[in-house]
């Protein structure tokens, strides 16, 4: 039985690199994620939008949005402001561009006093131009 000869060679040296590959496919998931989920988060302010037969999307120009939901509460762009500073909000808007739309979105079991309310701060902000958004009824039979 011959013994051969053990070979003394030296260690590999470490990696100096970094291994990028999977922290790209990490990325690139999460970015699909993104893309699939921002369309479906356009208002995080769950309503309960009155329904019209007749609703066509015609948006032209600068917009800012003033929800009113169940409670009365204000926001504008999805963001909750107090009267006064929907006031100066709605203000610096008008000032920017005079023909900012204001889409306006209530939650069809708000009173209409409050709604009233909404649209005349707007009117004496200066924005004329003022919008309804509510949904198309679910298509069934007739």
């Amino acid at each position: 039985m011959a013994f051969g000869r053990l070979e003394s060679r030296k260690p590999d040296a470490p990696m100096s690199e970094i291994n990028v590959t999977p922290m790209v496919d990490v990325m690139l998931v999460l970015l699909v994620i993104f893309i699939l989920t921002a369309p479906l988060m356009s208002s995080a302010i769950r309503l309960d939008l009155p329904q019209s037969e007749s609703v066509v999307a015609g948006a032209s120009g600068p917009a800012v949005t003033l929800v009113v939901d169940a409670q009365g509460g204000l926001f504008l762009n999805d963001r909750p402001v107090s009267t006064e500073v929907l006031r100066l909000r709605l203000t610096e808007a008008a000032q920017r561009n005079p023909l900012t739309e204001l889409e306006l979105r209530a939650d069809q079991s708000v009173p209409y006093g409050r709604v009233v309310e909404a649209m005349g701060l707007a009117q004496k902000a200066g924005l004329t131009r003022i919008g309804f958004v509510a949904q198309t009824p679910a298509a069934g039979p007739r």
